[in-house]
């Protein structure tokens, strides 16, 4: 039992008192173990901690996670992950208020040990899958090769992966914030996980698949980064190849508007206004964990919670054409169709469920014979859209519904190298040059509805020989010649919009949506319902030497 001074509120009085309970402790004779450092005891004296009391790193998660009342699915699901998989495991049984820095360097160390044997266990399993690809089907020896080989990719671990350096810092992180509100209530004196130091957690560069990028995949199958986005022509050939599918909007809505994934699931169709031409997302549809494995809910958006997004005219037929499919639908099915409210649903009137969606995709864009991207790479794809067409950032992060334009800016912003060039040429002209001086006007910041319209560039345009080998630099000092005779199709000359932010929202729509060539529309009635032979049935203005590469005609049904 402790002596009086020990009482809380006794001050510094009980100082000696702790003194001499030090000294005895590191006595000859007193078992190690149960000595505690005389620096830890006094400063939990002096802040009115417990001395006798005491809980481990495991119960304290259980009840910091309890009174998290405010979490949405996905917070609940991310620290759920973090504390079940990773920091019980490792720390569960460690006394709260005895984590060290050195323990969890030793638990990172685990991980980063964990992630060598996945990645070996994966090496192997894949060069089995490998082999047993080469193996034919006929013959006796053939069969038994193959028979064997099964059982042994059978008994392998399945394919696992591995916990990178973004998600360690997001487990430092969660058990950083659990630490917190302890030091918060006075129950902790010091937060061992914010002295923690971890590799820094590089962001994948998005890349966009440019020919020498789509060669080198074709020849090795290796993707050259985790975050890949398709060119305007590439996400037009998708598009038509999808042309007939069941989810036709989904795809096209995410290609052009920038939608999540749960999003897109979760539009309801009294979201849409068709008058205004506006959608506004307000509910997402997440997985979550239930009793019996996993579900999908609805909630509310990530971040910036509902948002109005401006629907271009392309789009807005799109919606129609799902809705008629819809209803079609709902007329043959009769009781079996179970109405949700939902602009996009399976074909029974169900919710899509959005992992379902995602491998759904994956196996759409592997059946397209194009490069392989991720369904958020879609996301990536509308953004640098936006961005290439001169949308003004701050509409671009509106309407992708980011919080802040920086997080626009750092993602999106350096993906085409159409983007690039702009910028390039934007930088060239803040330099003040004489008259003789002055660099052509870029091509890429040409008003190209003004340039048709325009007496001076038709002029020109007639006298170009269409079969002569210098074509394609006729056709550039033509329409340089005509920005120079007219100023005003240059857009980088043009005046700040003055229009509300609705209009600039639906400019900013309408502009993204002309840098996709579709070969048809969505609606039923279209005429224009023929497959593209191949890639270049959508590039447009092709720069001349430039080699195109097909990939296989033909459309998908659900």
């Amino acid at each position: 039992m402790l002596p009086e001074p020990f009482a809380v509120g006794a001050g510094r009085r009980a100082v000696p008192v702790l003194d001499e309970h030090a000294a005895a402790a590191a006595a000859p004779g007193v078992p190690g173990p149960g000595r505690v450092p005389f620096e830890e005891t006094e400063k939990k004296f002096g802040t009115g901690q417990s001395l006798t009391s005491h809980i481990t790193i495991s119960e304290w998660l259980d009840e910091w996670l309890a009174g998290k009342k405010k979490l949405s699915d996905g917070g609940k699901s991310r620290y759920d992950i973090d504390v079940r998989v990773h920091l019980k495991p490792h720390l569960g049984h460690v006394r709260r208020d005895r984590l060290t820095v050195a323990r969890l360097d030793a638990m990172f160390a685990a991980i980063e040990a964990t992630n060598e044997e996945i990645r070996d266990a994966n090496t192997m399993r894949r060069a089995a899958l490998e082999e047993l690809s080469t193996i034919p089907a006929k013959g006796k020896e053939n069969r038994a090769l193959r028979k064997g080989l099964k059982a042994a990719i059978e008994a392998m671990p399945p394919f696992r992966r591995v916990t990178g350096m973004a998600s360690q810092h997001r487990i430092k992180a969660t058990l950083r914030a659990a630490l917190n509100t302890a030091i918060k209530r006075g129950d902790l004196s010091s937060n061992a996980a914010a002295h923690v130091e971890l590799e820094p957690a590089e962001r994948p560069k998005a890349l966009v698949w440019r020919t020498e990028r789509v060669e080198e995949w074709m020849r090795t199958g290796l993707r050259p980064s985790p975050v890949m986005v398709w060119t305007p022509e590439q996400t037009g050939a998708f598009l038509d190849f999808v042309a007939d599918h069941w989810l036709y909007g989904v795809w096209h809505v995410i290609a052009f508007r920038g939608l999540r994934r749960g999003e897109a699931c979760g539009c309801r169709r009294g979201d849409r206004n068709r008058l205004a031409k506006t959608l506004t997302i307000a509910k997402q549809l997440v997985q979550t964990r239930t009793e019996n494995g996993w579900g999908v809910r609805e909630s509310a958006p990530k971040t910036s919670g509902a948002r109005v997004i401006a629907v271009d005219s392309v789009t807005d037929e799109v919606i129609d054409g799902q809705l008629a499919r819809q209803e079609a639908k709902r007329r043959d099915l009769g009781e079996a169709w179970t109405d949700t409210g939902r602009l996009f649903t399976m074909e029974d009137g169900t919710w899509i469920d959005p992992r379902w969606l995602s491998e759904e995709f994956d196996r759409l864009v592997a059946a397209s014979g194009l490069p392989p991207i991720r369904l958020h790479d879609l996301r990536h794809g509308a953004a640098t859209l936006m961005l290439a067409a001169g949308v003004d950032a701050k509409i671009v992060a509106e309407t992708l519904g980011h919080s802040d334009t920086r997080i626009t800016r750092e993602v999106y912003q350096s993906v085409l190298p159409e983007v690039a060039l702009q910028a390039a040429e934007a930088t060239a002209r803040m330099v003040p040059r004489g008259d003789a001086d002055k660099p052509s006007p870029g091509l890429t910041d040409v008003d190209l509805g003004r340039l048709l319209a325009s007496p001076a560039f038709a002029a020109r345009l007639a006298a170009l020989d269409l079969h002569a080998e210098t074509f394609v630099e006729q056709m550039t000092e033509a329409i340089r010649a005509a920005v120079r005779e007219d100023p005003e199709l240059d857009r980088a000359a043009a005046k700040p919009r003055s229009g509300t932010a609705e209009e600039n929202r639906a400019e900013a729509a309408e502009a993204a949506a002309t840098l996709v060539p579709l070969r048809r529309g969505a609606t039923e009635d279209d005429d224009c319902r023929a497959a593209p032979e191949n890639t270049s049935a959508h590039a447009t203005l092709t720069p001349e030497g430039a080699k195109i590469i097909t990939f296989p005609s033909g459309r998908v049904r659900a």
